[in-house]
This record gives structure tokens, sequence and C-alpha cells, in this order.
């Protein structure tokens, strides 16, 4: 008896007590210390720079600067993008947690000086700054989890971290804008600078997961031309380009479409659709380990078509938020599976270099969906409808490229 119970942790006790299975809500190699910092820190960090999203369109606007809106988010992506090749290689080179730490910073400091401007150039140079924060925190914590998380696990756990991120993103926007609205901009700005620098303090209690680092070194940040794209993991950042475009469309044009629809919170479209997603997350990471990542984002990318298609002839609430689910449900999807797919196609001792080029896919992606979309629409209401449809054509081109592959792989 006394070495059967040796056998089970106290939350598998009480589990079985409840009549539940613990290990078919999440497997037991990912209830480890490690991950479970990960995880908060993840919340912690994707709250912090999103809290502030859909509050810049009005506060650029208020600035004088409505024309540039396009440049919030692309600016943003341009400087993570950027910052990629640099992430990876340290990632790899001097480690993963220093890689984490300095990203989270970057972002709580960043925050910290938001209220402390009052130009449009400076704010443009802090938005460049920021984005070093999502170049590095997410690098480091996707390569640290594909180090502790055997392949077996990987679309679950990865569905898992996905899933942490998404309740800091659905929760960020809503108290951000609440937050703005009862108490003000500086107090947003220093709540979101308060979330970065806890998640920071998260990373710091994990233990390092590269079994052999090196002391960082200048030479470090030159990057040779071999280490910016691993060309093997061109099928899933391909995708992942094509779809994001989307999500940055979403954060350009929706705090305004919100206000045309007169949706008073900017940043309730973003929390519902982040809700959906965490719901979505908690069964799709698994499905791509069973089913096979090529199916499950067949059925992520044409809800993604579906979902786009939608919105562009929204012209009430009811539909504007079942857009935002949808938007959740292919988000969930893709998401974790993407990265998954990412991790299956690298070399193991080059992880970091592969998980930037998937990153740096996603930023290129969002940063045309800003720009694109915010030429599209140009703050005139008209173009809304052919700026969402520029997203639907997108997925559905992910779509067709999905479906191709696989045939040609049978």
């Amino acid at each position: 008896m006394s070495s059967s119970l040796h056998n089970y942790s106290k939350s598998d006790i009480i589990a079985d007590l409840c009549g539940l299975n613990l290990d078919s809500i999440i497997s037991r190699d990912l209830r480890t210390v490690e991950f479970g910092l990960l995880c908060l820190s993840s919340v912690l960090f994707m709250g912090s720079f999103n809290m502030i999203i859909p509050e810049l369109p009005n506060y650029i606007t208020q600035m004088g600067g409505a024309e540039y809106k396009g440049l919030i988010i692309s600016l943003f992506a341009f400087t993570a993008a950027l910052s990629r090749p640099f992430s990876g290689k340290l990632a790899d080179l001097v480690g993963r947690r220093p890689v984490m730490i300095f990203g989270a910073l970057a972002a709580a400091i960043s925050s910290a000086i938001y209220p402390l401007i009052s130009g449009l150039f400076a704010f443009f140079v802090l938005r460049l700054i920021h984005g070093l924060s999502t170049g590095f925190k997410p690098t480091g914590t996707t390569a640290y989890l594909a180090d502790i998380i055997g392949d077996k696990n990987r679309g679950e756990a990865l569905g898992m971290l996905g899933m942490a991120g998404s309740v800091g993103m659905a929760a960020g926007p809503a108290v951000g804008s609440a937050i703005a609205l009862n108490f003000g901009l500086d107090a947003m700005f220093t709540v979101s600078s308060l979330l970065g620098f806890l998640s920071a303090a998260c990373v710091v209690f994990m233990k390092e997961s590269v079994p052999s680092t090196k002391k960082f070194s200048a030479k470090m940040l030159i990057i040779k031309r071999d280490e910016v794209i691993d060309k093997a993991v061109f099928p899933s950042s391909f995708v992942m380009l094509l779809a994001t475009y989307s999500f940055g469309l979403a954060l350009t044009i929706i705090p305004d479409f919100s206000d045309f629809l007169e949706v008073k919170n900017r940043g309730l479209f973003f929390t519902v659709m982040l809700v959906s997603s965490v719901i979505t997350r908690l069964f799709a990471g698994k499905a791509s380990d069973k089913y096979g990542r090529v199916n499950l984002l067949l059925g992520g990318t044409l809800a993604l078509t579906i979902t786009m298609t939608t919105l562009a002839f929204t012209t009430n609430q009811l539909v504007f938020f079942i857009g935002a689910i949808f938007f959740g449900i292919a988000t969930g999807i893709n998401s974790p599976t993407l990265f998954a797919w990412t991790v299956d196609l690298a070399n193991p001792k080059k992880r970091g270099k592969a998980i930037a080029t998937m990153f740096i896919a996603l930023e290129v992606g969002i940063l045309l969906g800003a720009l694109f979309s915010a030429e599209i629409y140009s703050n005139n209401p008209a173009g809304f409808p052919l700026a969402f449809g520029s997203g639907a054509v997108l997925a559905l081109a992910a779509f067709i490229y999905l479906l191709i592959r696989k045939r040609m792989t049978l």
C-alpha cells in the first residue's frame, strides 16, 4: 500500500478521490516547477504588452498622429523580427534564461517610459525599443519548453503554454482599457511595467535548460547570413506568415471598428477572441500530437478564412463578437500546432535558430497586416470590408498550401 502511494503525487490522490483522472487534463511530464513558472511568466509578459495595445490608437491620435496608426504595431513587429536572429543565436549559446529575462525587462522598462514622452518621434523610438521584448522573451520561452518536454507531449505542452499566454492576452486588453478609463493612461502604463518585472522574476527561479552555455561576448552579436533563417522550418513559417497577417490587421483596425459599431471597450473583441483561444488550446495541442500537424492546420486556416470573411460583412455587434469567437478558435488551433511543427522540423542543436525563424515569419505577418490594413482602411469606415477581405484571401492561401502539401506527401 505504501509503495503504491509513493508513486503518486498529492495532486494525483486528490484527483482520484474527486473521481478525476489528472492525466486526462495535463500529462505527468508537464507537472513540473519549471513548466509552471514558464507558464506564469508567460501570463504576466503577455498581459504586460497587450494591455496597452487597445488604447494606443487613441493615444497617438491625441498626440496628433492619427494617420500613423499603422506604425503602432508595424514598428513594434519590425524590431521584434529584426532581433530574432540575435535572440535565437544567444538562446543557443548563452542560454534560454538570460534571453527571457532580457525580454521581460525590456517590456517592463518600456512601459514605464511611455508616460514620460510627449512627441511622436519619441513615441515611435520607444515602440522600436519595446519591440525587443517580444523579439527575445517568446524565443527563449519556446526554446526552453522544447528542451524540457519530450516529443510525445510537444503539442500538448505548447498548447498549455499558449493557453497561459492567451490568459494574459485575454485579460490584458480589457483590464488595460478599464484602468485607462477609470484611472488614466499613466496608471495603465504603470501596471503594464509591473507585470513585466514580475515576469522576469519568475525566470530567475528557473533552472537553465541548455547543458553547456557560454559567457556572453559582443562577438555573438555578429550575425552571419546562414544564422538568420533556418530553411528546414520553411513550411511552418510560411503558414505562420500568412495566418498572422490577420492578427496584425485585427490589432490595427479592430479598435476603430469597435468605435464604428459603438462598442465602448476597445479591448473587448480581443478578450472574447482570446478566451475562445484559451478553451480551444485545451484540446488542439493534444489533437495535433494524435492526428498530425497538417490535419489540424487545415481546420485552423479554414476557420480563419471564414472568420475574416464574416468580419468583412459585419454590421452589428452580435456578428462582431461571433467573429471574435471563431477568430479565437482559429488562433487556438494554429498557434500551438505551428510551433510544434517547427520544433518537429528543427535540428535539436539549433532550436533557438529554428524558433527565431518562426517568430520572424510571425512578426513579418503582423507587420504586413498592420501596414496594409491601415492603408486599405485609411481612417474611412468604407475601407473595413476590403481590409478584412485581404485577411481572408491570405488565410485561404495558407489552407490551399497545406492541402497541396498533404496530397504531395500521401
